[in-house]
């Protein structure tokens, strides 16, 4: 029996592993796409390309913005369209290893073409679709492996693991971006990595070949450490159900969502989610935009300064998992949300002349610094934010229904995933400010926080 229970424990190891290395696999195409190489790189050949076709300058910032914000915008429609019916089906079918295959295969595929981006704007927009469909492939994938979390603990145990995984993903992202800073990515004044070499694998930095590998290398990472989520992840084969039709799946989704909406806790969970997180997305996915724009920061300051949030952001993940496990997920939630929208206050009211209105001295570094320790709040705070939402939905979730609970999270994630981008490029057209364009993530901020006075710490109490 003894022999059987450490056989069992070890089996339970390896499950909480894989699943935990899936956000390491993952991490990198937010750290390195979304964030702090890749969308830098767009935002300043994009602007380029905009000048090129006769815009100023200012001009040309709010277009390459309003580009990557369209991209954003579609790219959420489709995950909150795809993500309940997908989690439903994998839930119904018992089979979630086919759709990781596929979806997986996809974010790779799409992530490899990153490189097709050339400096002078050629392959411009169709990088931006295939680096988009990646995306939606990619948190399609992570969607699902998030059902799996009910099965690795119980209530009081997940919030650990949760924080644990998300820190485990951000000390993959930290590794991830140091080699590509260190090895790859070149600066555009002296074509030198940080470490004052040359690109490695003779890549030619008059063409930002350094910089361009971010694609492939985002694909080599996620195909290699894939490979311990699907050697130790499995299908439950007593669950397996071929006989599963679409038309049922819809059915029984239609009449989850309707049970929803008699459900107070979750209701007001799923709708303060929908508005928080979304107005999380866009900060991380205008960091390295803004600071490219308002701040004038090259690849290499952005990526100093994604390893330094980054590295932050880990620290203050797994201590909010901590704390999520003592005190519960409602209270990490609510103290985030506060500290974003701080954060997000600054960044309106700063940029590289003044800060909130009062001019600073030629050359004064305060932005940056400013800028540094904002990243490091958003990087910790947004983890914590989504490890402790994360464990809230499972206080929230049927487990033998937990794709289904995570897809309508996912939903809640993005069915108004269109709105902040929509709202940010609005601003950017009425205001031509690249800072004044983050106002409305204040208010969506703002509108979680409110709906979250109405969510019961401990899940729904029927």
């Amino acid at each position: 029996m003894a022999n059987g229970a450490d056989m069992a424990e070890v089996s339970t190891k390896k499950r909480i592993w894989a699943w935990m290395f899936f956000d390491w696999a993952q991490q990198p195409y937010a750290t390195l796409g979304l964030t702090f190489v890749f969308s830098p790189y767009f935002a300043a050949v994009a602007t380029q390309y905009y000048m090129g076709l006769g815009a100023d300058a200012a001009a040309a910032k709010v277009s390459a913005q309003g580009l990557w914000s369209s991209g954003q915008t579609l790219a959420g429609l489709v995950i909150a369209i795809i993500a309940p019916f997908l989690g439903a089906w994998a839930d119904a079918t018992g089979r979630k290893r086919p759709w990781f295959w596929l979806l997986t295969g996809i974010a790779i595929a799409c992530a490899a073409s990153l490189w097709m981006l050339q400096p002078d704007g050629s392959g411009l927009l169709l990088v931006l679709a295939m680096f988009w469909i990646g995306f939606i492939a990619s948190e399609s994938a992570f969607n699902l492996n998030n059902a799996i979390l009910p099965k690795l603990g119980s209530e009081e145990q997940v919030g650990r693991i949760s924080g644990s995984a998300a820190a485990f993903g951000y000390w993959g992202g930290v590794l991830s971006l140091f080699l590509m800073l260190l090895l790859f990515a070149e600066s555009e004044e002296t074509g030198k990595t940080l470490a004052g070499l040359s690109p490695l694998f003779g890549l030619d930095p008059e063409t930002r070949e350094g910089t361009r590998f971010v694609g492939p290398f985002i694909a080599i990472w996620f195909a290699l450490f894939l490979i311990p989520f699907f050697l130790w992840t499995r299908d439950e084969p007593d669950a397996i159900n071929r006989a599963i039709r679409p038309n049922k799946v819809i059915y029984d989704l239609k009449i989850s969502l309707g049970n929803i909406w008699h459900q107070r806790s979750t209701r007001n969970f799923l709708l303060s989610s929908l508005f928080y997180r979304d107005a999380l997305s866009a900060l991380y996915s205008y960091g390295g935009v803004y600071a490219t724009l308002v701040l004038g920061w090259s690849v290499i300051q952005v990526g100093i300064f994604g390893i330094i949030a980054a590295i932050a952001a880990a620290l203050l993940t797994w201590l909010g998992g901590i704390a999520d496990q003592r005190k519960g997920p409602r209270p990490v939630i609510q103290g985030a949300i506060i500290v974003l929208i701080l954060v997000s206050c600054v960044i309106v009211g700063m940029s590289r002349e003044s800060l909130f209105g009062m001019p600073l001295a030629e050359g004064s570094n305060l932005p940056d610094i400013i800028f540094y320790i904002c990243g490091v709040l958003i990087g910790g705070m947004g983890g914590a934010l989504y490890s402790a939402s994360r464990s809230l939905m499972v206080r929230h979730a049927n487990p033998a229904r937990s794709g289904e609970a995570f897809g309508l999270f996912a939903l809640a994630g993005r069915a108004t995933a269109w709105l902040a981008p929509a709202l940010i490029t609005l601003f950017l057209a009425i205001t031509q400010s690249n800072q004044l364009a983050f106002l409305p993530v204040i208010g969506l901020f703002i509108l979680g926080l409110i709906l979250l006075r109405w969510v019961h710490p401990e899940g729904e109490q029927m």
